[in-house]
């Protein structure tokens, strides 16, 4: 895509930024609209596979700090490493596929410990970080499943619905500050991993739902994000932006 500079000057925390999904297209594309870039995984070496390649396509090379947001003690250092951010775009999340009557605790705490959890922590601190500067915003990664229902993703409906709510809250506490609080809801984002994780027919299943008839390429949900960090969204907060056509 053609960069206009909407981001210009601008400090940008990705987080689950590693690999080759949203986060990494979201980093990208932030570095092109002039952000200085910051990622985050908890892979370390993809994690640095990908801060290398960043600078390699953008020409700036990325701060990259490993964390896993399920740990608070990780989250609190991330933050501290980042110092001043004007956006935090919270991407990590968990799926797993699992019908509930044959789903453990382990596997229900896993999914929400990392998509609802992780989200609430980088929220948290983002806001104790942007409230004494008067200014920020904050997007985060949800999923139109969070309104729809999917046979075996009840966690991880559970937990998007719940990143939706948790954006919409926050955004009224937030406000009285200067700082917005935006989600993005894809639906179905094409990358290796997933195809990697998920069968041809439950692909081709969600395909036939889309009215492009396609997957969304992960720099198309991107895009979104970043017209949600930029001044062009100015007089938005509380929003779940739906990138599918499968808002309800």
């Amino acid at each position: 895509m053609k960069a206009h500079g909407l981001l210009a000057g601008r400090a940008v925390l990705v987080t689950a930024a590693a690999g080759a999904g949203i986060g990494f297209a979201t980093a990208r594309r932030c570095a092109e609209e002039g952000a200085r870039v910051i990622v985050s995984d908890r892979h370390e070496r993809r994690l640095a596979e990908a801060a290398a390649t960043l600078k390699d396509l953008t020409g700036a090379e990325p701060l990259a700090v490993r964390c896993d947001v399920t740990c608070e003690e990780q989250v609190q250092a991330l933050f501290a490493a980042c110092g001043p951010l004007d956006v935090v775009v919270n991407n990590a999340g968990l799926g797993g596929t699992a019908e509930l009557a044959e789903m453990t605790d382990e596997q229900w705490h896993a999914v929400l410990d990392v998509t609802l959890n992780g989200t609430m922590r980088c929220t948290r601190a983002a806001l104790r970080t942007m409230i004494p500067q008067g200014s920020g915003v904050i997007v985060n990664n949800a999923s139109v499943i969070g309104w729809r229902a999917q046979r075996g993703q009840a966690h991880y409906a559970a937990a998007k619905a719940g990143v939706m709510a948790l954006t919409r809250c926050v955004a009224l506490e937030a406000a009285p500050y200067g700082i917005r609080v935006n989600a993005v809801a894809p639906s179905l984002a094409m990358h290796p991993f997933l195809e990697k994780v998920t069968t041809p027919e439950t692909l081709a299943e969600l395909t036939a739902r889309e009215a492009f008839g396609r997957a969304a390429e992960p720099w198309e949900v991107a895009n979104v994000i970043v017209f949600l960090a930029s001044d062009y969204s100015s007089y938005m907060t509380g929003e779940v932006v739906s990138v599918s056509s499968q808002h309800p």
